[in-house]
C-alpha cells in the first residue's frame, strides 16, 4: 500500500525549546520562499495547543475533506503549490481550546503523519510547539520511517532562549535528527526611516551558539512591521515586500535549504 508521504520528496523540521521565538513565522516565510523558487510546499502544523498557521495564510475558515486516502490538505491558492493540514481546521469554534492529556495528542500526530493526502511534494515543513517532550518525540517517531531530511533550530539573541534551544539541541541529538542549521528570529530592529538597527533582545546568540554546536548558522531575520502586517493579513510578504530588511535574509534561508538538497544529487 502506498504511503500518503510517499510523494514528499523532502521533510524539514521547525523547532525550538522555547515558545514565542517565531517558529511558525519562519515555517510560512520559507513555504513562501520556497514556492517562488518554484516549488511545491506542505506545511503540517503540530502545534496542537497554539495552531496558527491557518491564520498566518488566511485560510482558517477552511474545512478539511475526505478522500479515499485519507485528508485533503488545505490549499492556499488555486495552483495547490502550499497546502496546509493544522488542528486549527478540525475545531468546531477557532477558540476552542485543545485539553488533551499526551495520548490522544500523540494519536492525532500520527494520523496527521498517516492520514494526509499529500500528493507530490518537494518540501513538506512540520511546524512544532515549544519544548522537547510528547508532541516531538511522537512527530519524530511517527516520520522516522520516511527519513526525514533535519530540523531549523529557532532562537531569538537573548541568552535565556538560547539555553532553550541548546537543549533542543541535545533532543536532535538523543533522536538521531540532523540539525540543518539554527536561526536568529527578532535579530535587531531596523528603522523604516534612517535604516539604523537597534539591537533590542542583544545581539549574536543564535550564532554563538551555532558555532558551539558545530552546526551550520542559517542566518538573521531581523523584526519587521511589513513581515508582522503581511502574517497578520495572510499576505505573501516574500512577493509583496522585497525591499523588506527581512526579506535578504529569508531568501538566504531558503536558499541555503535548496543549496542542501540539491547537493547529494549533483
Amino acid at each position: 500500500e502506498r504511503s500518503n508521504l510517499a510523494g514528499v520528496r523532502h521533510i524539514l523540521l521547525v523547532l525550538s525549546g522555547k515558545g514565542g521565538v517565531g517558529k511558525s513565522t519562519i515555517s510560512t516565510e520559507l513555504a513562501l520562499s520556497l514556492r517562488h523558487s518554484g516549488k511545491k510546499v506542505g506545511i503540517l502544523d503540530v502545534d496542537l495547543c497554539g495552531p496558527s498557521i491557518p491564520r498566518m495564510f488566511r485560510v482558517q475558515d477552511n474545512d478539511v475533506h475526505q478522500c479515499d486516502s485519507g485528508w485533503v490538505p488545505v490549499f492556499v491558492d488555486q495552483d495547490k503549490s502550499i497546502s496546509l493540514m493544522s488542528i486549527g481546521f478540525l475545531l468546531e469554534k477557532p477558540d476552542d481550546a485543545v485539553v488533551w492529556r499526551g495520548p490522544k495528542k500523540n494519536a492525532l500526530i500520527k494520523q496527521f503523519v498517516a492520514d494526509v493526502a499529500w500528493g507530490d511534494l518537494d518540501f513538506l515543513i512540520v511546524d512544532t510547539p515549544p519544548g522537547t517532550s510528547d508532541e516531538h518525540i511522537s512527530t519524530v517517531e511517527a516520520l522516522r520511517p520516511y527519513k526525514p531530511l533535519g530540523a531549523i533550530l529557532v532562537t531569538t539573541p537573548q541568552a535565556v532562549s538560547v539555553g532553550d534551544v541548546r537543549r533542543e539541541l541535545t533532543f536532535c541529538k538523543k533522536t538521531g535528527l540532523r540539525v540543518l542549521g539554527i536561526v536568529e528570529n527578532m535579530s535587531g530592529f531596523v528603522c523604516p526611516h534612517c535604516s539604523e538597527c537597534t539591537n533590542i533582545f542583544s545581539k549574536g546568540g543564535g550564532e554563538e551558539l551555532a558555532k558551539h554546536a558545530g552546526v551550520p548558522f542559517l542566518g538573521c531575520v531581523p523584526l519587521d512591521p511589513q513581515l508582522s502586517q503581511s502574517l497578520e493579513e495572510g499576505r505573501d510578504f516574500i512577493q509583496e515586500f522585497p525591499k523588506s530588511s527581512a526579506f535578504p535574509a529569508l531568501a538566504h534561508i531558503a536558499q541555503q535549504i535548496l543549496d542542501g538538497t540539491s547537493q547529494p544529487s549533483s
